[in-house]
């Protein structure tokens, strides 16, 4: 992935390894992406019966661990981890390929490229996996926190939501979904392919050599960093479309916008910033490192 980088990808192995990466990155980080959609669903100013205002990040682990349980904080991982190791096989996948097709004739890829090819793995992963992965996780939290919760687990949660809502129901918000995914990826391949070619260089290695796991996980950490402030107003409004009242709410994601903003101010457009920061901090360093490695295993087995 690196810009440098001559060799074309393996298809099979950049999906073996995406799919893995992403599906480990998935469980250990689950806990902020939880916080973060909590914050995201009350920040439309309308609460469930009986819903608490959380004060933020701390208050929400903290609130939720007194009332409901540790475990409480991991509801809808399985819709999570599920979808994100395979967002993140058909990320990889589709990037490697698209960048494959996308490099010069000396096999060398340029920032703009990268960009294109990030957008294009990330439009794919949120037409395929991520809008009914995330529509789905959304709808298991949000309905935690009513007084009545009507879903008993992940099985029940998604085939009652699909009986009473049909399968629109789980591609809810798939407008935002779309250009949040495609925007992440764009601006975290080159991101990471940027800070990866000067980590390069600064430890003295090839272009095709692979470098150390710290260096890894801190290129995909700085490329997190720089994808959570660029991104997060279309994450805020991704959320709200996957609430439980959004049909009611809102007539499409222009208009969730312009009531989110009305509700709470321009701010709350980056409402749930500081859990999504740690999260994609630690996502992009841990994904990229696993990834890379399992890559570079699959290579030297297959040799």
């Amino acid at each position: 992935m690196a810009s440098k980088d001559a060799k074309k990808k393996d298809p099979v192995f950049s999906l073996i390894s995406g799919t893995i990466a992403g599906g480990v990155e998935g469980v250990i980080t689950y806990p902020t992406e939880y916080v973060k959609t909590q914050l995201q669903l009350q920040a439309g100013g309308k609460l469930q019966p009986g819903e608490y205002r959380f004060k933020g990040p701390i208050d929400c682990l903290v609130t939720t661990f007194k009332q409901r349980g540790f475990f409480a904080i991991y509801t809808g991982v399985g819709a999570l981890a599920i979808g994100n190791a395979a967002k993140a096989g058909v990320r990889f996948l589709t990037y490697d390929q698209i960048a494959n097709q996308l490099r010069d004739k000396d096999g060398k890829l340029s920032g703009v490229r990268s960009l294109l090819a990030g957008l294009g793995a990330g439009m794919t992963e949120a037409a395929l996996v991520v809008t009914p992965s995330e529509t789905i996780k959304t709808k298991l939290i949000h309905d935690k926190n009513s007084q009545t919760p009507k879903y008993k687990g992940l099985i029940h949660g998604t085939s009652t939501i699909i009986k009473e809502e049909g399968f629109s129901g789980i591609y809810r918000g798939v407008g935002p979904v779309m250009a949040r995914q495609g925007a992440n990826s764009a601006v975290r391949f080159s991101c990471y392919s940027t800070f990866r070619s000067w980590l390069q260089e600064f430890s003295g290695k090839g272009p095709d050599a692979p470098l150390p796991s710290t260096y890894t996980f801190a290129a995909g950490a700085m490329a997190g960093i720089v994808t959570v402030y660029t991104t997060m107003p279309l994450d805020v409004v991704k959320t709200r479309m996957q609430g439980l009242d959004a049909r009611n709410l809102y007539k499409n994601s222009v208009d969730c916008l312009i009531k989110v903003v009305k509700a709470n101010g321009v701010f709350s457009l980056w409402k749930g910033t500081t859990p999504r920061l740690t999260r994609l901090i630690f996502s992009g360093g841990i994904v990229f490192t696993i990834y890379e490695q399992i890559y570079n295993g699959l290579t030297t087995f297959k040799k």
